[in-house]
C-alpha cells in the first residue's frame, strides 16, 4: 500500500451566529463554560479555509459534535457554508455524529434571554449528512448511522456512531458488534487495513476521566478487544475536548491506540495530520488551529481560548467562595443546603491559600519555587493540562514532586477509597497511581508520535 495522509477534526460545535449570543444570561453562561460559543463561526471558518487550502492531504475526518447544541440553523449553514465548499475544493470528507447534534432543547442568546430554538431528530442526521460519508459507504448501518468507507487503496474506514434515536452513548448492540466484525473481516479478506473514528473515546484521555461516566463509550474494554483482536488497531475519537494519544494491550497482546483529539472552538484546539506509512506504522502530527476574524483584544487565538478555559475554573472557585447555590445547581445540587458552608469554605481556601500553607497542612515542605504561589493557580494549571495533554508536573520537577508527596500523604485514604470506588465501568482503581498520571505524561506525546501496531 502506498502512504495515505488525512486530516482528523473533531468537535467543530459550528453555531450559526444570526441565531444570537450575546447579552447578560449569554455571559454567565459562559462563565462555566469550556469552549467558545459566539466566535464558533468564525473558528470553523478559518480551519475550513486552511483544510481547503492545505496541499497536503485531500481527506478530512469529522469525529463528531458538528453543531454546538443541535440547532437545525447550525446544522444546515455547517453543510452548505462549510462542508460542500470543502467537498467542491477536492475534499472527500467524512463525518459521525454524536450527542450535541441532537440535543432535545437548543438554545441561542439573541439578547436578553435564553430563547430555546429548532433542533433536529436524529434520522435527520442522514438527510442533512449524506454526502459525507454515509451515500459513499462500501457498507452503512443506517440504524445506527454507522457505516465503512473506503479512504484509499488499502484503507478502509470504520465509523461507529454510538447514539440511538431514543437515547445517547448507549452501548454497541450485539448486532452493530456483528456487523462492525463482519467488516473488519471483509477488510481482511480484500487485503485492506481499516481503522476507526467514533466520537466517544474508547480509552479514557487521562486515567482520573475513568472515573467519569459519560467520559468514554460504554463497556469500552468489549470494544477495544473486538476491534484490536480482529485487527483495528486505531480509533480516532474526540467528545472531551482534551487532546490525548492512548494504548492499551489486549489479553491476547494486541495493540489498540485511542487518538482524541481537541475540540476546534476551545482550549485545547488543535487538528491532527494523519499519515499512514505502512499497516505496522502511523504518523501523528498536531497543528494548532489558525487565527480567526474576532475580537480577541489583541491576544492570539490560542491565548483567547486558554482564557476562557481558566475562566470556567476560576468562575467555578470563586462561585464555591461567593455563591454556592448558584455553582451547586449548575450541577444540579442547588437545593443541597447542606453543602453551601462547606463548598463556601472549600472555596475561599482555594482562593486565598499558598501552596506552602496548602502543602503544611499535609506536613509536606513546598519546593521553595512554588511555595508562595496561589493555590489557585496551580490548580487551573493542572486541570488545563489534562486536557492539553503532555502535562508536565511529572517527577522530578518542583510543582510535582510537591503535589506527589501531598498525593503519598494521602495514600491511607486512597488505599481505603480503592476498595470502595471503582472506574465507571467497574475496573479496581489505584488513586495514587491514577492521580500522578492525570497530572503528569509518563507516557506517549499527546501531540506528536509515530504508533507502532
Amino acid at each position: 500500500m502506498k502512504p495515505l495522509k488525512f486530516y482528523v477534526i473533531t468537535d467543530p460545535h459550528y453555531f450559526k451566529n444570526s441565531l444570537g449570543a450575546y447579552g447578560k444570561e449569554y455571559e454567565e453562561f459562559m462563565d462555566f463554560e469550556q469552549k467558545c460559543f459566539a466566535e464558533t463561526q468564525a473558528i470553523n471558518e478559518a480551519v475550513f479555509k486552511y483544510l481547503e487550502e492545505s496541499k497536503e492531504a485531500d481527506i478530512v475526518l469529522i469525529a463528531g459534535d458538528l453543531s454546538f447544541n443541535g440547532e437545525k440553523e447550525s446544522h444546515l449553514a455547517f453543510e452548505k457554508e462549510l462542508l460542500r465548499e470543502l467537498k467542491a475544493s477536492g475534499k472527500a470528507v467524512y463525518v459521525v455524529t454524536a450527542g450535541h447534534d441532537i440535543e432535545p432543547n437548543p438554545f441561542a442568546y439573541p439578547g436578553k434571554e435564553r430563547t430555546y430554538v429548532e433542533g433536529i431528530s436524529f434520522e435527520d442526521q442522514y438527510d442533512i449528512y449524506r454526502d459525507y460519508g454515509y451515500d459513499q459507504a462500501i457498507s452503512l448501518y443506517k440504524e445506527r448511522l454507522s457505516y465503512v468507507a473506503q479512504l484509499a487503496d488499502g484503507v478502509r474506514l470504520l465509523v461507529l456512531c454510538n447514539d440511538s434515536p431514543e437515547r445517547k452513548n448507549v452501548e454497541y448492540s450485539e448486532e452493530l458488534m456483528a456487523w462492525a466484525k463482519e467488516q473488519i473481516q471483509k477488510a481482511a479478506d480484500d487485503g485492506q487495513m481499516m481503522i476507526a473514528m467514533e466520537h466517544y473515546p474508547i480509552l479514557p484521555g487521562q486515567p482520573v476521566f475513568s472515573l467519569i461516566p459519560d467520559a468514554r463509550q460504554k463497556k469500552s474494554k468489549d470494544v477495544y478487544t473486538m476491534l484490536a483482536d480482529n485487527g483495528v488497531h486505531l480509533i480516532f475519537t474526540g467528545h472531551m475536548h482534551n487532546q490525548s494519544i492512548n494504548v492499551v494491550t489486549t489479553e491476547k497482546g494486541n495493540k489498540f491506540y485511542d487518538v482524541c483529539t481537541g475540540s476546534l472552538i476551545g482550549c485545547p484546539a488543535y487538528m491532527r495530520l494523519v499519515t499512514i506509512e505502512d499497516e505496522k506504522t502511523v504518523k501523528i502530527e498536531s497543528i494548532p488551529v489558525p487565527e480567526f476574524e474576532w475580537d480577541t483584544n489583541g491576544k492570539t487565538g490560542k491565548q483567547y481560548m486558554q482564557d476562557q478555559f481558566e475562566r470556567m475554573i476560576r468562575s467555578m472557585i470563586f462561585g464555591m467562595r461567593t455563591d454556592p447555590e448558584r455553582l451547586l445547581r449548575r450541577f444540579g445540587a442547588g437545593d443541597k443546603k447542606a453543602l453551601y458552608k462547606p463548598v463556601k469554605a472549600i472555596g475561599k481556601a482555594l482562593s486565598t491559600w499558598s501552596v506552602g500553607k496548602v502543602a503544611r497542612l499535609f506536613f509536606v515542605k513546598a519546593a521553595p519555587e512554588i511555595k508562595d504561589e496561589k493555590i489557585l493557580e496551580l490548580a487551573i494549571q493542572i486541570v488545563r493540562y489534562m486536557f492539553e495533554g503532555d502535562q508536565p508536573f511529572v517527577e522530578g520537577t518542583p510543582a510535582g514532586d510537591t503535589v506527589l508527596k501531598v498525593f503519598k500523604r494521602l495514600n491511607p485514604i486512597f488505599k481505603t477509597l480503592n476498595k470502595k470506588l471503582h472506574g465507571s465501568q467497574g475496573e479496581e482503581i489505584d488513586m495514587y497511581d491514577m492521580l500522578k498520571n492525570s497530572i503528569g505524561n509518563y507516557g506517549i506525546s499527546d501531540y506528536n508520535a509515530t504508533l507502532e501496531f
